[in-house]
């Protein structure tokens, strides 16, 4: 392999199984000198195992070879030192862009890293953070975003890409011959459904793999049932929701049809798109092309009908006509379709009526983006229209979705719970803060008196700002991230947890102002835990609350565990509500800043997303799994502590158990018999 990664034109691949077999016995040298080498050391040796991978993927036999060594290769240091070192926080949509990288280790380190997965999902080897279940999950997303790959479809850039090419097909074409691509399809429809029940903000890869679901049965079709009625169904969503918009003729074609069509066939066409929107929650870019030339159309309104308006979304329509149509026009086109769908969420939610919010609206369509902001929103999205246009479309969907916003593959929990938060209660309040940081690249804030400007603070977590995320938290994010950490920066000194100050700060008046932790600050162990759980019980429990409910969502902060029950890290959350689900169990409904909400988190407690009475955005646990993930929550100082105290004591032992059993096994008393001290030394931050 050249250093660019790609070969002289027309060079044979290797078809030599001798060849094959003394690279494996060099590869097994250079396992054995990388396995003793020191931390330091390890690149040295690192690279020689990459060299031998490189050239194993030219060879025949090769990925046999490298899928069997592959667990020595991650048992000796191979990933040390790099993002591939945690396998569970890989994503799979960069997996096929480092498959075409010029440089051939990068593309051998990943093809280590996908053996790994797959000796894993074939049960073949063993990881302590990536277990059987998770492997298949990713290698099945990793199939669908390259299908288009896998079925060999030639084109111009793909011929120019030469041995790199040939090599990403190999050996996405071995993942499927070991993984099942038949299953992959199937398994991929139900996968993006479950996605898009959750209803996030951000869906360019739900439509990427739709797209690449479009190619699959274009060019190699599935057997009839109910995987290929679940496939065309999100194919005709997004490529042809509508009778003339079905053979997907392309924008120009489509609105020269339409404007051929009477009343009825119009009426038919609106109504189609909004049927597949609200299915989905997929906006068509036909869709998009539709409600900019329905503003003109004038024998009667067709807005409402294709955004799908009910009772609340049709009143706003009658009073406030003009800014919708308005807003339509500002971001709604077929770069930006999803503000659609954010549209007429937000009129449904009746946002309109809030008195501030048409003013604020209407302010914010002359906004202009300026200076650094206006190019991280260029860097994210793009110049196909302007920064204005795609933060407006960002606001519709934001404020009409405020449960689908999520921090991306950023540290960031707490930013995006705020925006999420600032969108459902106060969204004249997070466009004022959306509105400073378009003018002048900065945030300002209070923390008990003390001005914060974000302008005078070194860079958070977040650096700059996330490119992965929807454009309001591309534009906040990096100023809110610098706020909270200045906060916590102030609340040095005091006793307890800084959440307890810093959250109604942060947040907003609604926020609880006093905090229940269930551990000690300074030594880390669980500290008066049946009392936290008591206190949990009384404030949030509808049996022992007196059956209030959870007026204002309150920020928490769980515990995550993987499906082994071990300790990932802290999160922060917000209770949404608690009720009863259908089957009378007492769940908790809360909101997850993740992108995916569904998550296994080990010992029988699998957050659920759908059928338990969930609405969009929400996740839900029975109330004591629940519980037992949570280390901190908001609760009203004036509440009486009778209430905690006539909490019957049989509802804390299995909550108990099952904290001890997962984050809190190393966390419990040092006078407790048989604890195994392990890892979680840390300060618990939110």
């Amino acid at each position: 392999m050249t250093s660019s990664g790609t070969a002289p034109e027309g060079r044979e691949r290797v078809n030599d199984g001798a060849r094959a077999a003394r690279l494996a016995e060099t590869l097994d040298v250079a396992i054995a000198r990388l396995e003793p080498a020191r931390p330091f050391a390890k690149p040295r040796y690192q690279r020689a195992v990459l060299d031998v991978t490189a050239r194993l993927l030219q060879t025949e036999g090769g990925l046999d070879v490298i899928r069997s060594r592959a667990m020595q290769m991650d048992a000796a240091g191979l990933f040390a030192g790099s993002d591939w070192d945690r396998p569970e926080a890989l994503l799979p949509q960069l997996v096929g862009t480092t498959l075409m990288a010029d440089d051939p280790i990068f593309v051998a380190l990943e093809a280590a890293s996908l053996a790994r997965f797959l000796a894993v999902a074939n049960g073949e080897g063993r990881h302590e953070n990536l277990h059987k279940d998770m492997a298949v999950h990713f290698l099945t997303q990793v199939l669908a975003l390259n299908l288009k790959d896998i079925f060999g479809q030639s084109d111009e850039a793909s011929r120019a890409l030469g041995d790199r090419m040939v090599i990403k097909r190999q050996l996405l074409n071995y993942i499927s011959e070991h993984i099942g691509l038949t299953d992959v399809l199937g398994v991929l429809v139900s996968e993006i459904w479950r996605l898009l029940e959750q209803r996030s903000v951000q869906v360019a890869v739900a439509k990427d793999m739709i797209a690449q679901i479009a190619i699959a049965l274009d060019q190699k079709g599935t057997e009839p049932g109910s995987e290929r009625l679940g496939a065309e169904r999100l194919v005709s969503a997004l490529f042809g929701p509508t009778v003339a918009s079905l053979d997907d003729p392309g924008i120009d074609v489509y609105l020269d049809r339409i404007a051929h069509f009477d009343e009825t066939a119009l009426s038919r066409e609106a109504m189609g798109f909004a049927r597949a929107m609200h299915d989905t929650g997929l906006v068509s870019d036909y869709h998009a092309a539709f409600l900019v030339w329905a503003l003109d159309y004038r024998d009667r309104p067709l807005v409402p009908e294709a955004l799908g308006l009910g009772t609340t979304g049709l009143d706003c329509w009658r009073h406030y006509r003009r800014l919708i149509e308005d807003l339509i026009r500002t971001a709604v086109s077929p770069t930006t379709p999803q503000a659609a769908y954010g549209l007429a969420m937000l009129l449904e939610r009746g946002v309109l009526h809030h008195a501030p919010m048409v003013p604020a609206l209407h302010r914010h369509m002359q906004q202009k983006v300026q200076g650094d902001a206006r190019q991280r929103l260029r860097l994210s999205f793009g110049d196909a229209v302007s920064p204005e246009a795609h933060l407006l479309a960002g606001v519709l969907q934001v404020i009409g979705q405020p449960l689908g916003v999520g921090q991306g593959a950023n540290p960031t929990c707490q930013s995006a719970r705020a925006i999420s938060m600032w969108a459902l209660i106060e969204p004249d309040f997070l466009l004022h803060l959306i509105s400073q940081a378009c003018e002048f690249d900065t945030v300002l804030m209070q923390f008990e008196g003390t001005q914060i400007n974000s302008a005078d603070l070194p860079a958070g977590l977040a650096g700059h700002g996330p490119i992965d995320a929807d454009p309001v938290s591309v534009l906040l994010v990096s100023h809110l991230d610098r706020i909270y950490a200045e906060m916590g920066r102030l609340c040095l000194g005091r006793e307890g947890d800084p959440h307890r100050w810093i959250n109604p700060q942060f947040h907003g008046w609604w926020v609880a102002r006093d905090c229940a932790v269930a551990v000690d600050v300074a030594t880390g162990e669980l500290a008066g835990y049946d009392r936290f759980l008591r206190r949990f019980f009384a404030a949030y429990h509808p049996h022992h609350n007196g059956d209030r409910p959870v007026s204002h969502p309150q920020p928490a902060g769980i515990a995550v565990t993987d499906p082994n029950q071990q300790f990932v890290g802290w999160h922060a959350i917000a209770i949404l509500r608690v009720s009863a689900d259908q089957a009378g169990v007492m769940r908790v409904y809360f909101y997850n800043p993740n992108n995916d909400s569904g998550q296994d988190w080990g010992g029988g407690v699998v957050v659920s997303t759908s059928g338990n009475g969930e609405r969009y955005g929400e996740g839900s646990l029975e109330f004591g799994q629940f519980l037992s993930r949570v280390y901190l929550f908001h609760d009203d100082p004036l509440r009486s502590a009778e209430a905690a105290d006539a909490v019957p004591d049989a509802e804390l032992p299995p909550i108990h158990a099952q904290a001890a059993a997962s984050w809190a096994a190393d966390r419990l008393p040092q006078a407790a018999p048989a604890v195994v001290q392990d890892k979680m030394g840390t300060e618990p931050p939110e």
